[in-house]
């Protein structure tokens, strides 16, 4: 379920967003689910990354189209459409449709990374989306991404716009973990 929140008519990208790009390796792949017109395909795709976006709308395909590859798809009724196909980053904002879930992780490469942001239980009590369909539940994202690292996560209210949310930074460990350079938890560090 795509929201109609202020917050998301927007073209700025989500600031969680933005705070986390930093993680993603140089000319990563980036997926972003329910795209809308694409503000975070732009964001990326203007940092050197090869973005796909999909989304169920075609005016925001249109859109979002001028900023890479983009996919019309009801990924709500319809199949996955990148069944196995992985990508450097999946991108997820107000949205959620729990079916899809396991395929939205599965989605993240090794070494690829997770930013998920979307509204959690309480929202109804300060606005929309309202139903519980559509609310994330204590933890629940963090369960979602059981397989991978989790970098930050945060779950509570925000004033500005007042609503409540989830979102989760998160790092798909490759191969050789070990081996992989440390990712700082802030830019520039």
């Amino acid at each position: 379920m795509k929201d109609a929140a202020p917050m998301h008519g927007s073209n700025a990208p989500s600031d969680w967003i933005v705070r986390w790009s930093h993680l993603l390796a140089a000319e990563a792949t980036v997926l972003d689910v329910a795209c809308g017109s694409g503000r975070h395909m732009q964001w990326f795709g203007g940092r050197g990354h090869a973005v796909t976006g999909v989304d169920r709308s075609p005016e925001a395909i249109e859109a979002a189209g001028a900023f890479g590859r983009t996919v019309t798809a009801d990924i709500e009724s319809g199949p996955w459409p990148f069944d196995g196909q992985t990508f450097g980053a999946v991108i997820v904002t107000n949205y959620l449709w729990r079916p899809r879930l396991a395929d939205i992780v599965a989605a993240v490469a090794p070494g690829g990374v997770l930013l998920y942001e979307t509204f959690a239980a309480g929202n109804e009590t300060v606005g929309k989306p309202s139903r519980a369909d559509f609310l994330l539940q204590p933890g629940e994202l963090l369960a979602a991404c059981a397989g991978l690292r989790v970098v930050a996560y945060e779950d509570g209210f925000m004033a500005e716009p007042p609503r409540f949310v989830q979102r989760i930074a998160a790092i798909r460990l490759g191969a050789r973990a070990t081996s992989e350079p440390p990712r700082p938890l802030l830019k520039g560090n």
